[in-house]
């Protein structure tokens, strides 16, 4: 019995080493550097485009060394984000997960100030119609006064190069628009799903199922927004082919708690580290987008974009439609 019984175990040991194997979390995904997430250089970002250039933005040097005032605050309405503050010149602000608000403290620094340049405290004005008390400052490790709404330090993105932009919503799973409450902004952020403050972001995401009238069972986030496979990619080993300036237009599903999935399987329900450094979901090994063209929950406007983009169903198959 003993033997059968350890035999047994083996083999369990041996299934479960084959999938995480088979999965390529053992084979060189991570980032080579080592580097946390949100301390380095964003993966939407290029390499030698230094997060933006001297003709604008707000990567440059200057930038960095003078950080631009933010002014009369102001709250702009977006189909995908809900109310999101913005500086006088409409810019986005955001915030960073690994920061605090109780206390406030930023633990962003160095090549991380430089893609995520830092709103001073100094000349600011509440948005019309938001709590003014909610605004606040922080004192950096360089001495300098950060602007904080609820106690969390703000940023601006470098990749953002025009008013209105929220390139940096979402980027690492750690970076977030700021709603104007300092909350994640999010869509219907004052009804009942409502995202604490402190709540995770990874159990914010969420996985559960829509009904399509044209694709049948699809994956969607907690957005109702749909998610997508590339079929470039690899599950066995756990590989991306989307990377740089595809990143912007499919943008990774973040991690996600199994205790948020509904409906979708948790086979080979992983978190992908990928080689750019940012965290990924993956069910049954295969990693998870969503579509920037995609303005509202229900579009499918992503479905087969190149004859290798296409939606999910609960089993991580892929959804094709007939020609």
């Amino acid at each position: 019995m003993n033997t059968w019984r350890n035999a047994s175990l083996a083999v369990t040991a041996v299934a479960l080493l084959t999938l995480t194997t088979a999965c390529g979390q053992e084979q060189g995904t991570a980032s080579p550097n080592g580097q946390a997430v949100g301390n380095a250089a964003p993966a939407q970002q290029p390499a030698e485009s230094g997060y933006g250039s001297s003709g604008g933005g707000y990567g440059s040097g200057a930038d960095v060394a003078a950080p631009k005032a933010a002014g009369q605050l102001a709250v702009q309405d977006s189909k995908k984000l809900g109310k999101v503050l913005t500086d006088s010149e409409g810019f986005t602000l955001y915030r960073f997960d690994e920061d605090t608000a109780k206390p406030p403290k930023s633990n962003c620094d160095g090549d991380c100030a430089t893609a995520w340049p830092v709103v001073p405290a100094g000349d600011v004005t509440a948005a019309a119609g938001t709590d003014a008390s909610l605004l606040g400052e922080v004192v950096r490790t360089d001495g300098s006064k950060q602007l904080t709404v609820d106690g969390w330090p703000m940023y601006r993105y470098a990749k953002d190069t025009a008013p209105g932009q929220t390139n940096g919503q979402g980027v690492g799973g750690t970076w977030f628009a700021s709603a104007p409450d300092g909350k994640k902004a999010a869509v219907n952020a004052d009804g009942p799903a409502a995202v604490g403050d402190d709540a995770e972001p990874v159990d914010a995401a969420g996985l559960s199922v829509r009904k399509d009238p044209e694709l049948g069972d699809i994956v969607v986030d907690k957005r109702g927004m749909t998610v997508y496979r590339f079929t470039k990619d690899s599950a066995w080993p756990m590989k991306t082919a989307c990377t740089g300036e595809c990143l912007e237009k499919w943008p990774v599903v973040a991690p996600v708690s199994e205790n948020s999935v509904e409906g979708v399987t948790k086979k080979g329900f992983v978190t992908f580290d990928r080689p750019d450094g940012i965290k990924q979901q993956t069910i049954d090994c295969w990693p998870l987008y969503t579509f920037d063209g995609d303005e509202k929950p229900g579009d499918v406007n992503g479905q087969g974009v190149g004859g290798t983009w296409f939606a999910v169903s609960p089993d991580s198959e892929l959804v094709k439609t007939t020609q």
